[in-house]
Protein backbone atom coordinates (compact mmCIF):
# COMPACT_ATOMS: atom_id res chain seq x y z
CA UNK A 1 0.00 0.00 0.00
CA UNK A 2 0.66 3.42 -0.45
CA UNK A 3 2.17 5.77 2.58
CA UNK A 4 -1.36 6.10 4.52
CA UNK A 5 -0.71 9.73 5.77
CA UNK A 6 0.08 10.89 2.46
CA UNK A 7 -2.76 9.32 0.67
CA UNK A 8 -5.18 10.79 3.79
CA UNK A 9 -3.99 13.96 2.97
CA UNK A 10 -4.51 14.06 -0.62
CA UNK A 11 -7.97 12.80 -0.01
CA UNK A 12 -9.05 15.39 2.76
CA UNK A 13 -7.08 17.89 0.40
CA UNK A 14 -9.27 17.06 -2.85
CA UNK A 15 -12.35 16.94 -0.91
CA UNK A 16 -11.98 20.33 0.87
CA UNK A 17 -11.52 21.86 -2.05
CA UNK A 18 -14.16 24.33 -3.47
CA UNK A 19 -14.04 23.05 -7.00
CA UNK A 20 -14.56 19.30 -5.73
CA UNK A 21 -17.53 20.76 -3.43
CA UNK A 22 -19.56 22.37 -6.14
CA UNK A 23 -19.13 19.37 -8.76
CA UNK A 24 -20.22 17.16 -6.14
CA UNK A 25 -22.99 18.94 -4.55
CA UNK A 26 -24.04 19.87 -7.96
CA UNK A 27 -23.70 17.43 -10.39
CA UNK A 28 -22.62 14.14 -8.59
CA UNK A 29 -26.12 13.78 -6.40
CA UNK A 30 -26.26 16.77 -4.04
CA UNK A 31 -27.18 14.42 -0.61
CA UNK A 32 -25.68 11.06 -2.13
CA UNK A 33 -22.28 11.63 -3.46
CA UNK A 34 -21.54 7.80 -4.60
CA UNK A 35 -22.58 5.34 -7.31
CA UNK A 36 -25.77 5.02 -8.09
CA UNK A 37 -28.49 1.84 -8.97
CA UNK A 38 -29.49 3.19 -12.54
CA UNK A 39 -32.78 1.55 -14.42
CA UNK A 40 -33.25 2.00 -18.01
CA UNK A 41 -33.28 4.65 -19.42
CA UNK A 42 -30.50 5.87 -16.92
CA UNK A 43 -32.37 9.24 -15.88
CA UNK A 44 -31.85 11.42 -12.77
CA UNK A 45 -28.10 11.07 -10.92
CA UNK A 46 -29.84 11.64 -7.78
CA UNK A 47 -32.82 9.24 -8.09
CA UNK A 48 -30.29 6.32 -8.71
CA UNK A 49 -27.99 7.53 -6.14
CA UNK A 50 -30.71 7.41 -3.52
CA UNK A 51 -31.73 4.14 -5.00
CA UNK A 52 -28.43 2.65 -3.77
CA UNK A 53 -29.35 3.75 -0.54
CA UNK A 54 -32.46 2.30 -0.29
CA UNK A 55 -31.16 -1.06 -1.70
CA UNK A 56 -28.65 -1.64 0.68
CA UNK A 57 -30.32 -0.33 3.37
CA UNK A 58 -33.31 -3.12 2.74
CA UNK A 59 -30.38 -5.51 3.11
CA UNK A 60 -30.53 -4.65 6.76
CA UNK A 61 -33.16 -6.83 8.05
CA UNK A 62 -32.64 -6.28 11.94
CA UNK A 63 -32.30 -2.32 11.89
CA UNK A 64 -34.27 -1.31 14.55
CA UNK A 65 -35.03 2.57 16.61
CA UNK A 66 -32.18 1.49 19.36
CA UNK A 67 -29.72 1.11 16.85
CA UNK A 68 -26.36 2.09 16.39
CA UNK A 69 -24.81 3.22 13.01
CA UNK A 70 -21.31 4.20 11.90
CA UNK A 71 -20.95 5.72 8.27
CA UNK A 72 -16.93 5.99 7.20
CA UNK A 73 -16.39 8.34 4.70
CA UNK A 74 -19.95 9.68 5.01
CA UNK A 75 -19.69 12.65 2.54
CA UNK A 76 -22.91 15.10 2.93
CA UNK A 77 -24.32 12.07 4.93
CA UNK A 78 -27.66 11.45 2.78
CA UNK A 79 -27.58 8.01 4.03
CA UNK A 80 -27.27 8.58 7.97
CA UNK A 81 -30.16 10.97 7.58
CA UNK A 82 -32.05 8.37 5.38
CA UNK A 83 -31.64 5.48 8.14
CA UNK A 84 -32.29 8.01 10.93
CA UNK A 85 -35.61 9.36 9.19
CA UNK A 86 -36.69 5.93 7.91
CA UNK A 87 -35.70 3.52 11.11
CA UNK A 88 -35.11 6.27 13.66
CA UNK A 89 -31.46 4.92 13.82
CA UNK A 90 -28.61 6.64 15.71
CA UNK A 91 -25.85 7.59 12.98
CA UNK A 92 -22.48 8.63 13.29
CA UNK A 93 -20.88 10.17 10.09
CA UNK A 94 -17.51 10.16 9.90
CA UNK A 95 -15.65 11.98 7.25
CA UNK A 96 -12.02 13.37 6.86
CA UNK A 97 -13.47 16.56 4.45
CA UNK A 98 -14.72 19.34 7.51
CA UNK A 99 -16.28 21.19 3.72
CA UNK A 100 -18.26 18.17 3.57
CA UNK A 101 -19.34 17.92 7.05
CA UNK A 102 -20.30 21.39 7.23
CA UNK A 103 -22.71 20.88 4.34
CA UNK A 104 -23.71 17.73 6.15
CA UNK A 105 -24.55 19.06 9.58
CA UNK A 106 -26.40 21.78 7.82
CA UNK A 107 -28.64 19.39 5.46
CA UNK A 108 -29.21 17.53 9.24
CA UNK A 109 -30.20 20.56 11.08
CA UNK A 110 -32.52 21.77 8.42
CA UNK A 111 -34.15 18.01 7.97
CA UNK A 112 -34.51 18.16 11.91
CA UNK A 113 -32.40 14.89 12.50
CA UNK A 114 -29.49 16.75 14.79
CA UNK A 115 -30.39 14.55 17.50
CA UNK A 116 -30.04 11.34 15.62
CA UNK A 117 -27.21 11.84 12.90
CA UNK A 118 -24.20 13.31 14.64
CA UNK A 119 -20.94 14.01 12.24
CA UNK A 120 -17.32 13.40 13.51
CA UNK A 121 -14.20 15.17 11.41
CA UNK A 122 -11.73 11.88 11.44
CA UNK A 123 -10.39 9.29 9.42
CA UNK A 124 -11.33 5.66 9.17
CA UNK A 125 -7.56 4.32 9.69
CA UNK A 126 -8.15 5.78 13.24
CA UNK A 127 -11.48 5.39 14.41
CA UNK A 128 -12.19 8.27 17.54
CA UNK A 129 -15.14 5.45 19.01
CA UNK A 130 -14.94 2.72 21.43
CA UNK A 131 -14.25 -0.92 21.14
CA UNK A 132 -17.73 -2.79 19.70
CA UNK A 133 -19.63 0.39 20.07
CA UNK A 134 -21.66 -0.45 16.70
CA UNK A 135 -24.38 -2.92 15.67
CA UNK A 136 -23.68 -1.70 12.00
CA UNK A 137 -20.68 0.22 9.84
CA UNK A 138 -21.79 1.42 6.18
CA UNK A 139 -19.29 2.92 3.66
CA UNK A 140 -20.14 3.64 0.12
CA UNK A 141 -17.86 4.68 -2.35
CA UNK A 142 -14.94 5.75 0.19
CA UNK A 143 -12.02 2.78 1.38
CA UNK A 144 -11.05 2.99 -1.72
CA UNK A 145 -8.87 6.08 -1.06
CA UNK A 146 -6.59 4.98 1.97
CA UNK A 147 -3.35 4.12 1.65
CA UNK A 148 -3.95 1.21 3.68
CA UNK A 149 -7.29 -0.80 3.57
CA UNK A 150 -6.31 -3.40 5.77
CA UNK A 151 -5.95 -1.11 9.03
CA UNK A 152 -9.54 0.05 7.89
CA UNK A 153 -10.75 -3.35 7.76
CA UNK A 154 -8.97 -3.77 11.51
CA UNK A 155 -10.66 -0.71 12.75
CA UNK A 156 -14.15 -1.56 11.72
CA UNK A 157 -13.56 -5.13 12.71
CA UNK A 158 -12.72 -3.30 16.31
CA UNK A 159 -15.65 -1.12 17.09
CA UNK A 160 -18.07 -3.52 15.23
CA UNK A 161 -20.01 -5.75 18.24
CA UNK A 162 -20.21 -9.32 17.86
CA UNK A 163 -22.93 -10.20 15.40
CA UNK A 164 -22.58 -6.84 14.00
CA UNK A 165 -22.74 -6.19 10.45
CA UNK A 166 -20.41 -4.33 7.68
CA UNK A 167 -21.92 -3.48 4.60
CA UNK A 168 -20.56 -1.19 2.06
CA UNK A 169 -19.55 -0.39 -1.86
CA UNK A 170 -16.57 0.60 -3.50
CA UNK A 171 -14.73 1.25 -6.35
CA UNK A 172 -12.83 -1.65 -6.88
CA UNK A 173 -10.32 -3.48 -9.60
CA UNK A 174 -11.19 -7.16 -11.10
CA UNK A 175 -9.77 -9.94 -8.84
CA UNK A 176 -7.59 -10.62 -12.27
CA UNK A 177 -6.01 -7.90 -13.95
CA UNK A 178 -3.63 -9.41 -16.88
CA UNK A 179 -2.38 -5.70 -17.44
CA UNK A 180 -1.78 -3.45 -13.86
CA UNK A 181 -0.99 -0.93 -16.32
CA UNK A 182 -3.91 -0.63 -18.42
CA UNK A 183 -5.96 0.91 -14.85
CA UNK A 184 -2.49 3.15 -14.33
CA UNK A 185 -4.57 6.69 -14.73
CA UNK A 186 -7.28 5.60 -12.09
CA UNK A 187 -4.26 4.73 -9.94
CA UNK A 188 -2.45 8.06 -10.54
CA UNK A 189 -5.65 10.02 -10.29
CA UNK A 190 -6.44 8.47 -6.54
CA UNK A 191 -2.39 8.54 -5.73
CA UNK A 192 -2.17 4.89 -5.00
CA UNK A 193 -0.66 2.00 -6.35
CA UNK A 194 -3.84 -0.14 -6.61
CA UNK A 195 -7.46 -0.79 -6.23
CA UNK A 196 -9.03 -3.64 -3.47
CA UNK A 197 -11.03 -6.37 -4.89
CA UNK A 198 -13.82 -8.55 -4.20
CA UNK A 199 -11.33 -11.23 -3.65
CA UNK A 200 -9.59 -8.74 -1.38
CA UNK A 201 -12.20 -7.61 0.93
CA UNK A 202 -13.37 -11.16 1.50
CA UNK A 203 -10.46 -13.05 2.16
CA UNK A 204 -9.81 -9.71 4.36
CA UNK A 205 -12.99 -9.75 6.12
CA UNK A 206 -12.73 -13.61 6.57
CA UNK A 207 -9.47 -13.47 8.13
CA UNK A 208 -10.72 -11.30 11.05
CA UNK A 209 -14.34 -13.18 11.72
CA UNK A 210 -16.44 -12.47 9.34
CA UNK A 211 -19.37 -14.36 7.43
CA UNK A 212 -20.66 -13.35 4.20
CA UNK A 213 -24.12 -12.53 3.91
CA UNK A 214 -24.56 -11.66 0.47
CA UNK A 215 -21.93 -10.06 -2.72
CA UNK A 216 -23.76 -8.43 -5.54
CA UNK A 217 -21.41 -7.64 -8.03
CA UNK A 218 -22.94 -4.82 -10.49
CA UNK A 219 -19.92 -3.51 -12.34
CA UNK A 220 -22.55 -2.50 -15.23
CA UNK A 221 -24.02 0.37 -12.59
CA UNK A 222 -20.53 1.26 -12.22
CA UNK A 223 -19.92 1.79 -15.94
CA UNK A 224 -23.59 3.16 -16.14
CA UNK A 225 -22.92 5.71 -13.13
CA UNK A 226 -19.62 7.14 -14.14
CA UNK A 227 -20.73 7.09 -17.87
CA UNK A 228 -24.05 9.07 -16.58
CA UNK A 229 -21.87 11.96 -14.37
CA UNK A 230 -19.89 12.51 -17.43
CA UNK A 231 -22.60 13.09 -19.68
CA UNK A 232 -24.23 15.23 -16.76
CA UNK A 233 -21.24 16.95 -16.93
CA UNK A 234 -20.61 18.11 -20.47
CA UNK A 235 -24.23 19.35 -20.67
CA UNK A 236 -23.97 21.78 -17.94
CA UNK A 237 -20.45 22.82 -18.37
CA UNK A 238 -21.27 26.29 -19.09
CA UNK A 239 -23.43 26.35 -16.11
CA UNK A 240 -20.94 24.53 -13.73
CA UNK A 241 -18.11 26.91 -15.10
CA UNK A 242 -19.48 29.95 -12.70
CA UNK A 243 -18.76 27.69 -9.77
CA UNK A 244 -16.16 25.12 -10.86
CA UNK A 245 -12.53 25.44 -12.49
CA UNK A 246 -12.51 25.02 -16.48
CA UNK A 247 -9.30 22.99 -15.64
CA UNK A 248 -11.04 20.90 -12.85
CA UNK A 249 -13.97 19.96 -15.31
CA UNK A 250 -11.41 19.23 -17.76
CA UNK A 251 -9.45 16.49 -15.32
CA UNK A 252 -12.93 15.32 -13.83
CA UNK A 253 -14.31 14.59 -17.77
CA UNK A 254 -10.24 12.60 -18.58
CA UNK A 255 -10.99 10.78 -15.30
CA UNK A 256 -14.73 9.91 -15.71
CA UNK A 257 -14.18 8.73 -19.27
CA UNK A 258 -11.04 6.18 -17.71
CA UNK A 259 -13.21 4.45 -15.38
CA UNK A 260 -15.86 3.75 -17.90
CA UNK A 261 -12.61 2.35 -20.11
CA UNK A 262 -11.69 0.46 -17.17
CA UNK A 263 -15.52 -1.22 -17.27
CA UNK A 264 -15.34 -1.69 -21.01
CA UNK A 265 -12.65 -3.76 -20.05
CA UNK A 266 -13.61 -5.71 -17.65
CA UNK A 267 -10.92 -4.42 -15.60
CA UNK A 268 -12.87 -3.04 -12.86
CA UNK A 269 -15.33 -4.52 -9.93
CA UNK A 270 -18.45 -3.22 -8.13
CA UNK A 271 -21.26 -3.96 -6.02
CA UNK A 272 -22.43 -4.22 -2.76
CA UNK A 273 -20.31 -6.40 0.11
CA UNK A 274 -22.39 -7.26 3.19
CA UNK A 275 -20.71 -9.10 5.99
CA UNK A 276 -21.56 -10.17 9.65
CA UNK A 277 -19.17 -10.38 12.40
CA UNK A 278 -18.87 -13.65 14.23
Amino acid sequence: MADSASAESVAESYYDSEDADNFYAHIWGGEDIHIGLYEDPPGDIREASRRTVEYMAGLLKTLTADARVLDIGAGYGGAARYLASTAGAHVTCLNLSEVENERNRVQTKEQGLSDLVSVVHGSFEAIPEDDASFDYVWSQDAILHSGDREKVLDEVTRVLRSGGEFIFTDPMQADVVPDPAALQPIYDRLHLPNLASIQFYTEALQARGFEPIVIVPMLDQLRRHYARVREELGARRAELEKVVSSEYIERMLTGLQHWVDGADSDLLAWGVLHFRKR
